[in-house]
Parts: structure tokens; sequence; C-alpha cells
């Protein structure tokens, strides 16, 4: 199992301030997404960063490999109006 941690980098520093209803809709997909891949031990942690700089999103996933990776950014209905960065990590140590 390789890990990742993936940073959600919204379209604007004031994203989470001013979504349109559309944005507010897609990342509700997107939060459903993402408690479906806890619920399937893919994601091990996810949620909001509020980075005084602007708000942006981070996930730790455990996947084969980056085919998989790529698949599961692929498939984030966020995906899009926001873009992903994945740096893989060393190792995980889980409580």
């Amino acid at each position: 199992m390789t890990y990742y941690l993936l940073r959600l980098i919204p379209p604007r520093p004031t994203f989470s301030q001013d979504m349109s209803a559309e944005e507010w809709s897609i990342m509700q997909r997107h939060v459903a997404y993402w408690t479906d891949l806890m619920a399937k031990g893919k994601a091990l942690i996810f949620g909001p960063v509020l980075d005084p700089d602007g708000v942006y999103g981070i996930g730790v996933i455990g996947v084969a490999d980056e085919a998989e990776r790529d698949g599961l950014i692929a498939s984030d209905p966020a995906n899009g109006l926001n873009r992903y960065e994945a740096y893989p990590m060393l190792a995980v140590v889980a409580q």
C-alpha cells in the first residue's frame, strides 16, 4: 500500500466564503465522495485546513499504485472546479 497526502486547492482564496450555489452543490457531493472513501478504507483522514491565507482541503489515502490514486482524484466531483496536488508519504502511523 502506498500513501499520499492530497491537497485540494480551491479556485480562489475566498472560495470558502463566497462559493456560488452551484459550487456549494459540487462541494457537498465532494464531501459525500470522501465520506464513502473513508467507509471503504481508502481515505484515512480528510477535511478543510483553515489557513489564514486561504482555506484548502487535505486527505490522506492508501492505494495500490499511482493509477488508483489518479482514478480517485479523477472521480471526485470537485476535481476540475478545484485542483489537486499529490505527495507520496514514506510511512503512515495510524491510531
